[in-house]
């Protein structure tokens, strides 16, 4: 049912709803939104109405399509973001068929997800501070570890890595009361805020890499507004060079790509 427009009066009505309270996809979600009461979530016009207090459709539904590979995503975790599927796949491009990728702040574990179902025989390991996020990880089938960054990885894939990847918090402490107000009342703040100017994780999460690439392997972190040119400069440091900015189709800056010499 995934992108059919809702039909019968029950989902006529929930599209009106939707769309009078200003929702920019009120036959999408509608659908969506249908077919999780259909799967036992709830009634119809209940999840309209968690919609309509701001409460992110994943959340309300369970799940959200990423790279055409479904995730489920619990209540309290950071929801994936369309714009990082870009990531995603370059990430998929970057890993060896059996070689070993590490996803950083994994949240629900989408990217993760993503490696393991284009390279089923890689080894794929994930790492989360929040332990809601690591059951939700878990619960897609990753082998995600609690702990900061790095630090929950073993030993004895340190410098075997091939692809790290990290979408860490980096909104900037001082604009995040520009974020849109749903997304401030519902989502997790330690997800979305990056420290002054955005890059306080990005840095931190540029020397974890460091410490897991093997020679000619490659990060790739998710970063926004005018925060590459920094983060270009701190993986030249940590001796990750030929550094590249991934942009969108708007020509906004996603991602940052560089490999170990």
């Amino acid at each position: 049912m995934r992108g059919e427009v809702a039909a019968g009066p029950t989902g006529e009505r929930a599209v009106r709803a939707l769309a009078a309270g200003g929702c920019v996809d009120p036959e999408g979600e509608a659908a969506a939104l249908l077919e999780a009461a259909n799967e036992g979530a709830g009634a119809v016009d209940a999840l309209v109405e968690r919609r309509l207090q701001g409460e992110p459709l994943a959340w309300i539904t369970g799940r959200v399509w990423f790279c055409d590979v479904p995730v489920r995503v619990d209540r309290g975790v950071f929801v994936p973001r369309p714009h990082t599927e870009g990531l995603a796949r370059r990430a998929v491009d970057l890993l060896p068929e059996d070689g070993v990728g590490v996803d950083l702040c994994t949240g629900s574990g989408a990217v993760a997800a993503v490696l393991r179902s284009e390279r089923p025989n890689a080894i794929v390991l994930a790492t989360d501070l929040d332990p809601v996020a690591v059951a939700c990880a878990r619960a897609n089938g990753i082998e995600a570890l609690p702990g900061d960054l790095d630090g929950p990885i073993p030993a004895e894939v340190r410098r075997r890595v091939d692809v790290v990847t990290a979408v860490v918090p980096y909104v900037p402490s001082e604009e995040l009361h520009l974020l849109p107000h749903d997304v401030l009342e519902h989502e997790p703040r330690r997800a979305l805020d990056g420290g002054a100017g955005g890059t306080a994780i990005l840095v931190r999460a540029a020397a974890a890499a460091a410490r897991l690439l093997r020679p000619g392997g490659s990060v790739l972190l998710e970063l926004g507004g005018d925060q590459a040119a920094e983060i270009a400069t701190t993986l030249a440091d940590e001796g990750l060079n030929g550094a590249r900015v991934l942009g969108d189709e708007d020509g906004r800056d996603r991602a940052i790509e560089a490999r170990r010499a």
